[in-house]
């Protein structure tokens, strides 16, 4: 074979040939292996072998799984088919005897009636042999058979099936050999062959009640069976095995019931081993009368199928249908682990009925999920109206830790949170517990899913507990008419942030992590490594990106808030307009540079939650920062895009004059000062920053003025700003400053001090 061939077999094999195509050539009758192999491998190298083994293995999987998926689709049919092949078999066996008994009958009746013409014997002789056989009398030389029909008899009252079984052997072998070869006489045979066929029939009947008795089990049923099916009614003989067992197992019910009548567990227990060692038992009687014939296998299946069937339904009437509906999710997954380890231990007899089970289960388990969480979001919503949202340890009851632990450790398994936040943390990981040891119902998706959304409903809760909320809580998806205990200071409302960040960020993954499956993890592996390794799951990291989303929905709520506060006033005015930059130039006297008032506000209570937030939130500055962040992102981008403040800025009556420009750009400059040695600079606030004075700068411009030609250098702003933090923080010193006319702090007079720092403390 030359390389050019080769590489077609190889394009071949990876073709994308059908099933049936690909199988073509192993369907012939003239099939050789060996020739196939050889001209396959003839001029091949070890890795086009390789490739071709790969193959084979691969097509050898594909054609099990059609030949299981056409079994399956055709099941029904298949079992019906090979109930009516036994049948036919039994049928065929009973007419083979009738015809036999037909045969001797008519054999004898051709030699009486011939007598006549073929032998010359008298007319005494014929009347004496025809007297004999009309009165059913054998001749003296035949008493034997007398005897053996007598001992038949007996051996079958007295119930001795073998013994039976043997003498109806040796019946039907002498029946047969007089038959060939003439040695009894033809009304001899005709008896003895009428004897066995009535002796058969009896002995079927009376197997049949034997199979059928309550108390008959074990090895006594499966020679019942097995003597029925030699007799040629093999497919009666199963049905009537397996009825046995179901009678059996139907029997033992009621008294099961009334012993375990307030134990759901115990009940479930004990109904689940009679039900599953009932059919493994069943399973092991047909194995070993019928071997695995595919009828009778498919008969056993179809019956285990339908007594798990029934099982399934006692169980979900009497235990799990009302523990399901309460949302006893504990109880309800117990119950069908119990039952799932029992139904596994049958796939040991080839019987894997798990499947069955799990498409049984799986809606009573789902309801059972939805009530629990239905559960947990009205128990949080009942616990925020009454939370004070100040951070706790949780309860002493909840969670036992070492007393050796060390401190951090302690810290890190017993987080502070409010109290109903504390709750929902401990219904929420109750919950994945319980849902944990059904992984083979793969309720990972749904739990996950149902978790992500109660969260969703307490971070409404969250939001509504916010002073602003009542203006949009309309908006909020599912928050219905539940009422919320206001967080009225900064740090209740820090708090809740506190909650829900601390939930999505650490506590509800490190619960989800019941579910999802671990990848392998080495010996000397760090445990924190080991936890981002885990954390790095994609499952994982969608499920989180989603809980993050509903904290940032919270964050920024919280962010617009005390924006708007910021902005504007009680009567409805804004601390932040145009008239405030204006109006600089309306003065004749030269101005105190200090930032304005609301930007001296900003930084007072970005100060003051900086300071709450680093006790607050302990492993997670990353989170305050980022709220810093968007807290002075909210107030710079509201300016950036405020057109009113623009429009009078730009196109208004007064335009904005140098020394308006000069405030402006100073106050831009003192919330970069602040913002960046509070490390919560934002490049995008940065920026937008830039673009505000970039933009004064040509509104300026715009008005026939050149914009530096009074502006001071960077350095000045900056010095101003920075002596206006030290002199909010109540760090600024100016006892021993000389007064200089080109020091920033010369346009700064004692009184003008006194006065900022009293109105930056209101």
């Amino acid at each position: 074979m030359s390389t050019t061939s080769s590489i077609g077999d190889s394009a071949e094999l990876e073709g994308n040939l059908t099933l049936s195509d690909r199988l073509k050539v192993f369907k012939s009758s003239q099939f050789d292996p060996n020739a196939y192999v050889t001209s396959k491998c003839q001029t091949m190298n070890e890795k086009e072998i390789r490739h071709l083994c790969s193959y084979l293995v691969d097509l050898k999987k594909a054609s099990a799984e059609e030949m299981r998926k056409s079994v399956y689709a055709n099941y029904a049919a298949f079992i019906r088919t090979s109930r009516e092949i036994s049948d036919l078999e039994g049928q065929l066996i009973s007419m083979r005897n009738f015809l036999s008994t037909q045969a001797a009958l008519v054999q004898g009746l051709n030699e009486h009636a011939g007598i006549d013409s073929l032998w010359a014997a008298s007319e005494d002789s014929i009347a004496d042999d025809l007297s004999s056989f009309d009165d059913g009398e054998l001749p003296e030389s035949e008493d034997w058979l007398i005897e053996f029909l007598d001992t038949l008899e007996v051996l079958l009252a007295e119930r001795r099936v073998d013994e039976v079984m043997e003498a109806l052997e040796k019946g039907e072998r002498l029946a047969n050999e007089a038959s060939k070869k003439h040695s009894l006489s033809p009304n001899a045979l005709f008896t003895l062959e009428t004897a066995i066929r009535d002796q058969r029939q009896k002995l079927a009947y009376q197997l049949a009640d034997t199979i059928g008795q309550p108390s008959t089990r074990g090895l006594e049923l499966r020679s019942a069976v097995l003597a029925l099916k030699h007799l040629g009614d093999g497919s009666r003989a199963h049905t009537l095995l397996l009825n046995s067992h179901h009678q059996k197992l139907k029997s033992s019910l009621p008294s099961l019931r009334s012993s375990n009548k307030s134990c759901g567990g115990a009940y479930t227990a004990a109904l689940s081993q009679i039900v599953f060692s009932t059919i493994a038992q069943a399973a092991s009687d047909s194995l070993a009368v019928y071997g695995e014939e595919p009828a009778y296998t498919s008969e056993l299946v179809t019956w285990a199928v339908k007594e798990t069937e029934a099982f399934a339904f006692l169980l979900k009437r009497h235990v799990l249908a009302q523990s399901a509906a309460a949302g006893g999710l504990r109880v309800t997954a117990e119950c069908i682990h119990v039952c799932l380890g029992h139904c596994s231990l049958l796939e040991a007899r080839g019987l894997s009925l798990t499947p069955v089970l799990l498409r049984l289960f799986r809606p009573i388990i789902e309801q059972a999920l939805n009530a629990n969480l239905k559960k947990i979001e009205q128990s949080s919503a009942a616990l925020a109206a009454a939370d004070d949202w100040l951070l706790t340890y949780p309860p002493a009851g909840g969670r036992p830790f070492s007393s050796t632990a060390s401190l951090g450790s302690v810290m890190a398994s017993q987080p502070k949170l409010s109290s109903s936040a504390n709750k929902f943390n401990s219904m929420v990981q109750d919950f994945l517990e319980d849902v944990g040891p059904l992984e083979s119902l793969q309720l990972d998706g749904p739990a996950l899913g149902g978790v992500l959304q109660v969260f969703n409903s307490y971070v409404n809760l969250l939001i509504r507990a916010l002073p602003s909320s009542t203006e949009n809580e309309e908006s909020l998806e599912g928050s219905g008419s539940r009422i919320v205990r206001m967080a009225e200071t900064e740090a209740q409302q820090l708090a809740l942030l506190a909650n829900a960040s601390l939930l999505a960020d650490e506590l509800l993954p490190r619960a989800a992590m019941k579910l999802l499956p671990l990848p392998p993890t080495r010996m000397d592996e760090q445990p924190k490594r080991a936890s981002e390794r885990q954390s790095r799951l994609p499952e994982q990291r969608e499920w989180k990106k989603k809980l993050q989303r509903s904290v940032d929905h919270l964050r920024d709520s919280f962010c617009r808030q005390h924006a708007l506060d910021l902005i504007f006033t009680e009567d409805g005015d804004t601390h932040l307009n145009a008239y405030m930059y204006t109006s600089v130039d309306d003065s004749t006297e030269e101005p105190e540079w200090f930032p304005s008032p609301i930007f001296q506000e900003l930084f007072i209570k970005l100060t003051r939650m900086g300071s709450i937030t680093t006790d607050m939130f302990i492993g997670r500055e990353r989170f305050a920062t980022v709220l810093l962040m968007r807290l002075t992102e909210t107030v710079i981008l509201w300016l950036s895009d405020d057109q009113t403040f623009w429009e009078e800025i730009e196109e208004g009556p007064k335009p904005l004059g140098l020394l308006g420009l000069q405030q402006l750009y100073l106050d831009m400059e003192f919330v970069l000062l602040f913002s960046s040695q509070g490390r919560y600079l934002s490049r995008n606030l940065h920026q937008v920053i830039k673009n505000i004075i970039a933009r004064a700068i040509d509104a300026v411009a715009a008005s026939g003025v050149d914009p530096y030609s009074t502006l001071p250098e960077d350095d000045w702003f900056a010095e101003v700003a920075q002596i206006a933090i030290k002199m909010l923080t109540g760090k600024a010193n100016f006892g021993n400053v000389e007064r200089d006319a080109t020091s920033p702090t010369a346009s700064v007079s004692t009184k003008s001090v006194s006065s900022i720092v009293s109105h930056g403390s209101n």
